[in-house]
């Protein structure tokens, strides 16, 4: 048997096999922030499916730090009996479930939260009460997470939002104890680090969403910085890592490269603002040309620099052989893989039977362009809306 399916730890936590279904922004929300169901027939079908590992759609920590009208929610207690049924729906066919926290920072808007968002500089710096109020909004999520029944607790300190916002100089040009240099830029996640070391149970893993590249227009981090980051990491507790790169707002294509949904986005902007919309979206389409694993140079980079903490690597996997061959080369311990998972819940299962060599995602990101209309996360490959999951297992 392929070493794909041999059991991993992380922690306390044992998956059953080597494949990690990434976080995924969904829009199943109503506004609430409570899980719907159409978010427990997804996971379900994924559990069902065979992935040995779900990370939930990120969960907003603080009212503050909400991405979008349909974002799920662990900032409240009224959560828990919803998010409870969510860790139930991952474990029903032995899957293990993680629930992803998150705080949007600048990379929301004022019809979302009410107010002018924040961040670590920018229009709107935080001050000191405000960094506390979010390291306890942590925190307190993850004890709910526990609650709740989930397995462990991912940190998104990647894709532009708070915690890479204050990990990365682009966006940190405080000159106070939390930026100005690398340790203090640092400072927010080992407090977040710390805060929830103290909270979990032994048996629950604590895993972190790290930016390799955050392909901003000046340098933000960068592999060396996130090997900093990573030999950082080592000794606070950390059960794994997971090797992202981009930024939701300003490098959305680096984060899922592929072909750019060109006429798709456009309608988006007003008429006058095409013109030059259409040729940036056209330099994207060649700048982030579809390439198979392609955070896997950046993980091996931070691999020798990130102690015994195991390496999760998401981002262009299609080929199962390469899959088997970064496993049994120890460049990663675990394949995270988002849009393939959109595109068929069952893959691992088909992959365990044999009767395939690749997923069949091929990046068009029409779920990414759907997304960002605000409709709900489905593979919409040539245009046509597949069945609903419950109907398509």
């Amino acid at each position: 048997m392929t070493e794909l399916f041999s059991p991993f730890a992380l922690g306390g936590l044992e998956a059953k096999n080597r494949f990690v279904s990434s976080a995924c922004e969904d829009n199943f929300d109503t506004g609430s922030g409570e899980a719907p169901e159409r978010i427990l027939m997804r996971t379900l079908a994924l559990s069902e499916g065979g992935a040995g590992l779900i990370i939930s759609p990120q969960m907003f920590v603080h009212p503050l730090g909400k991405t979008r009208p349909g974002q799920l929610g662990i900032h409240d207690d009224a959560m828990i009996p919803g998010l409870r049924r969510l860790a139930e729906s991952a474990h029903r066919y032995d899957a293990r479930i993680v629930f992803q926290l998150g705080h949007a920072g600048l990379q929301t808007s004022a019809e979302t939260i009410g107010r002018t968002p924040m961040g670590p500089s920018a229009d709107a710096p935080m001050s000191e009460g405000d960094i506390r109020e979010v390291i306890g909004a942590f925190v307190v999520a993850a004890q709910r997470a526990v609650e709740a029944g989930a397995d462990g607790v991912q940190v998104h300190a990647a894709h532009g939002y708070l915690v890479n916002e204050f990990l990365s100089p682009y966006f940190n040009r405080r000159e106070d104890s939390w930026g100005a240099t690398e340790e203090g830029r640092f400072r927010l996640l080992k407090e977040i680090v710390e805060g929830m070391r103290r909270v979990l149970p032994s048996g629950k893993a604590l895993i972190l969403k790290l930016n390799s590249d955050d392909y901003t227009p000046e340098e933000g981090i960068t592999p060396i910085l996130a090997r900093n980051y990573a030999e950082r990491l080592v000794g606070l507790g950390v059960n794994g890592l997971e090797i992202s790169c981009g930024t939701s707002r300003l490098s959305p294509w680096y984060m899922c490269r592929g072909n750019v949904p060109i006429q798709e986005m456009l309608t988006l902007f007003p008429e006058e603002q095409r013109p030059r919309v259409r040729t940036a979206l056209e330099g994207k389409q060649r700048d982030c040309a579809f390439v198979e694993a392609y955070n896997l140079e950046a993980a091996k980079t931070i691999r020798p620099f990130a102690g015994d903490i195991p390496l999760i690597s998401v981002g262009g996997w299609r080929s199962v052989r390469r899959m088997e061959e970064a496993i049994e080369r120890r460049e990663v311990d675990l394949i995270s893989m988002c849009r393939p998972f959109i595109r068929d819940p069952r893959l691992v299962r088909k992959i365990r039977e044999g009767g395939i060599a690749e997923a069949s995602c091929t990046s068009c990101n029409m779920c990414l362009a759907a997304l960002a209309k605000g409709m709900p996360v489905q593979c919409y490959m040539n245009k046509f809306k597949f069945a609903p999951l419950a109907e398509s297992r």
